[in-house]
């Protein structure tokens, strides 16, 4: 945690560039998307995305990139792991840390057997099958263990790719996600904010926490992600997605009103702020940076906030990518048809420094999908 007065904190733009780029995209497709990045303990940076020939193509898996920079320069280091021969499989990824220096690889594989469609039945919303692995690494993410299934404490039947598996402080593992349903529409719990939790660093997962739920079903709480705060309390936000309405509503949070994950979360609220694929950090005691794809003016902005008690108080915001651009985003009233016109989204946090920020995020740029980094400067 930074050690700057939280009484004011300021943004500032140090540098950019690319962790991946296709670096023949006359020749052939390969898009990067999403990506997760992470500093090891011996002061590298990994990075994970996803490459394919298209924003939902079956051919969609795992890469990696290593920086010893800083994330100023970065040399590609290929897949994950070799993927599935028997069947047509897709896959995303999020990295965080485990226990003693490993890495953890949290991934969703999706099955691609269908060949007139997506991820999305665009008729219903519901989801192509899933299920989800860790990967473990010992030697900073140069070799993996073989997958472990995560087997889901609820029925979803599906599960959405949101956030990276998140360590607390006591050593428990809580893993942030939302309920889909089925490619035919079941979805028995609702679609829903919920946290597997696992207390034996990710063997098991036998039970979850309801973080965000509309009683009426209506509301989604998409790409939610959660937070361990420096006194303790979890704090959770997310995309609202009206699915009745067919647009977004503002992004909402929650707090646990006591230290831990077990203490009860306040009622779902707004943050006030108007977006997609919000990440969180905090970057001072009770000050939090949002980094997050706004719906309401195009581009990817940064925000600022201090969370008063269990009030979330926005600050400060700044532009960090593409604010002059239009036809970044689609808002049709079908979100199955709006996710294929995205640009850009999913920003991944990183601490490189005391008072420097690691963004990274998937922009397409000149036709071509890539992942771009920021680096921040936190100030006051």
């Amino acid at each position: 945690m930074s050690d700057m007065t939280a009484d004011h904190i300021e943004l500032e733009i140090v540098d950019t560039g690319l962790v991946f780029r296709n670096p023949l995209p006359h020749v052939y497709a390969r898009h990067a998307y999403f990506p997760s990045v992470i500093q090891l303990t011996n002061g590298e940076m990994l990075a994970s995305f996803t490459v394919g020939q298209a924003f939902e193509s079956a051919d969609l898996h795992t890469e990696l990139s290593r920086s010893s920079d800083q994330g100023a320069t970065w040399v590609h280091e290929g897949r994950l792991y070799p993927g599935t021969a028997d069947r047509v499989t897709s896959e995303t990824c999020r990295l965080s840390h485990g226990a003693d220096g490993e890495v953890i690889a949290y991934v969703i594989r999706h099955d691609r057997s269908r060949q007139d469609c997506g991820f999305v039945n665009p008729d219903n919303l519901g989801f192509v099958e899933t299920e989800q692995l860790l990967f473990r690494s010992s030697d900073g993410g140069r070799t993996w263990s073989e997958p472990q299934t995560i087997a889901p404490p609820l029925v979803g039947p599906e599960f959405e790719m949101t956030s990276p598996i998140v360590p607390l402080r006591d050593g428990t593992w809580i893993l942030p996600t939302c309920t889909w349903k089925g490619f035919d529409g079941y979805c028995p719990n609702g679609m829903k904010m919920v946290a597997f939790r696992s207390d034996n660093q990710g063997s098991t997962w036998p039970d979850y926490i309801d973080v965000m739920a509309d009683a009426r079903d209506i509301d989604i709480f998409w790409e939610s992600k959660m937070i361990e705060l420096t006194d303790g309390r979890i704090l959770a936000a997310a995309w609202v997605y009206d699915r009745e309405a067919g647009k977004d509503r503002d992004n909402h949070y929650v707090i646990t009103r006591a230290a831990g994950i077990g203490s009860p979360f306040t009622e779902p609220r707004s943050c006030g702020l108007q977006g997609q694929t919000l990440n969180l950090m905090e970057i001072a005691p009770g000050r939090v940076l949002t980094v997050y794809r706004r719906t309401d003016v195009p581009g990817l902005w940064a925000n600022i906030s201090r969370i008063a008690g269990d009030e979330w108080v926005n600050e400060a915001e700044y532009p960090l990518w593409g604010s002059g651009r239009s036809g970044l985003t689609a808002h049709s009233g079908n979100m199955a048809a709006d996710f294929t016109a995205l640009q850009f989204g999913a920003p991944s946090l990183s601490r490189t420094h005391s008072n420097h920020i690691f963004v990274s995020f998937w922009a397409v740029e000149d036709g071509v999908g890539n992942i771009r980094w920021i680096k921040l400067r936190l100030a006051g």
